[in-house]
């Protein structure tokens, strides 16, 4: 059966606060099935008079996101084919008011400064309580920025640190999110079939990764990514 493409949700249930009637609309991007659904029951739980759409990849998000006005984007940054940090920057020069809030299961402490740096209104890592998510879309529908304590912790921290970068931070975002993935275990067949990648681009961008780390083998990266906590 065809797949039937980024679907919007009839349901209408006003967050607290807001003024009666006044539509909620949430565009939720995840190439994952599940997790697009737990965060549609999350958000109609907690909030009143929302108005989902869903996008399953960058160009359906960016395709919704120029059709009409949203209160808030939900947006995963591991997506096959485009980058979600790629589809905020367009979002940010485009729509500078939407409100961004990215979600990932790659390494907070990176991710989430570099999607801060890039525009997001915040960060939530997807292994967080669903409570967490809620406070913080309440906290960016109100106009804030959310991170965690660690990852507001971790930019203190950058704000006293020396100059110096760690060997990761000269990776773009796509080689760091390789890195990551490699790094977790999957091969490069695996990592080109959930980037939308072809497996030669992935080689390109291992090559790119370890002459950046001057590197020569997989373990070794796998070994650094462990000591600096970019992995599991």
């Amino acid at each position: 059966m065809p797949d039937p493409g980024p679907v919007a949700d009839q349901s209408a249930l006003v967050r607290p606060g807001a003024v009666p009637g006044i539509m909620l609309r949430v565009l939720i991007t995840d190439d994952h099935e599940y997790i697009r659904l737990g965060l549609k029951q999350i958000l109609l739980r907690n909030f009143e008079h929302v108005v989902i759409a869903e996008a399953r990849n960058a160009q359906e998000a960016l395709d919704q996101i120029w059709k009409q006005d949203w209160a808030l984007v939900v947006l995963d940054i591991d997506l096959p084919g485009r980058s979600g940090l790629e589809v905020l920057r367009e979002v940010r020069l485009a729509r500078l008011k939407v409100p961004v809030l990215v979600l990932s299961a790659l390494s907070e402490d990176e991710f989430a400064v570099r999607a801060l740096k890039a525009g997001a209104a915040g960060f939530v890592n997807k292994v967080s309580a669903p409570e967490e998510f809620v406070q913080a879309v309440k906290k960016v529908l109100a106009g804030g920025k959310y991170v965690s304590s660690s990852v507001a912790e971790k930019l203190a921290a950058e704000l006293t640190a020396d100059s110096s970068l760690r060997p990761h931070e000269s990776l773009s975002d796509r080689e760091l999110q390789v890195m990551c993935l490699i790094a977790s275990g999957r091969r490069l067949t695996q990592i080109a079939a959930g980037l939308s990648l072809s497996v030669k681009t992935i080689s390109t961008y291992r090559a790119r990764i370890l002459g950046k780390m001057r590197m020569q083998t997989d373990a070794e990266l796998i070994r650094y990514a462990i000591r600096n906590e970019l992995v599991d």
